[in-house]
């Protein structure tokens, strides 16, 4: 028997107030962060999807971070960019970030699919090898994860090291398979608290994909899985097996 689900009408109004809050937020940060880099290209095309992606997560502290370190001069301005002087902590937090755009549009991609159609989840071992949906679910978004985050470092790692694909592929799996397993403890550790553990405790059901306080959770989640994953991408930097960005 699958938990009960529960639905906007199940929360506190507070909470569901404090989650719409949120996730708006976020939604206003990554279309403002969408429409400067239209105005604005980043050097390393596939930033121009890194920033707004981890602005639905982290919204003002990542718009704040973009506006500071990631924002490019207008079109046809010119630049300079020398990613070696890069400071450490900045190169990281960048280096996470374009890690964590993969893990979140993984989990937008996988969440929403299978709410639409629910069989999916056997694919992530429904009924054969889990019993409980939820972990299923996980388990497709890992692999979706892993694959859209190899995909970006791919377009990151491969020209700046002018490597071809099949050399550019390997050196992007070396470069984010670490990092992108360190943010999904962080982020499943904390899903799992929440609709594991702490909701049905409280209510005595998981949050459905459906309300604001899913999302605002996962935005919880996603920090937790950016700190997480921080101090792999500091190692994988310090070691050039990742770019300094």
């Amino acid at each position: 028997m699958e938990p009960t689900e529960l639905t906007t009408a199940d929360f506190p109004s507070w909470a569901v107030t404090l989650s719409t809050v949120l996730v708006a937020l976020g939604l206003a940060c990554a279309l403002a962060l969408w429409i400067d880099v239209l105005r604005r290209p980043q050097p390393m095309r596939v930033m121009n999807v890194v920033w707004p992606v981890t602005a639905l997560f982290g919204s003002l502290v990542w718009s704040a971070a973009y506006l500071r370190w990631g924002r490019a001069p207008r079109r046809g301005a010119g630049s300079h960019h020398d990613h070696g002087t890069t400071p450490m902590p900045v190169a990281v937090f960048k280096g996470t970030s374009h890690c964590g755009a993969g893990c979140m549009l993984g989990d937008l991609l996988v969440e929403w699919t299978v709410v639409v159609l629910p069989v999916l989840t056997v694919l992530g071992g429904y009924e054969w090898l889990f019993d409980d949906q939820i972990f299923a679910v996980w388990v497709l978004d890992y692999v979706a994860a892993f694959t859209i985050g190899v995909a970006f470092q791919y377009f990151a790692i491969a020209p700046m090291r002018g490597l071809g694909r099949r050399a550019g592929l390997r050196a992007a799996v070396k470069a984010d398979a670490l990092s992108i397993t360190a943010w999904q403890v962080g982020m499943y550790g904390t899903m799992a608290l929440v609709q594991l553990w702490w909701l049905p405790e409280l209510l005595g059901g998981r949050a459905a994909v459906t309300t604001p306080v899913f999302w605002a959770a996962m935005q919880v989640a996603m920090v937790v899985g950016f700190l997480t994953s921080a101090p792999v991408n500091w190692y994988l930097i310090r070691a050039g097996i990742k770019e300094r960005m």
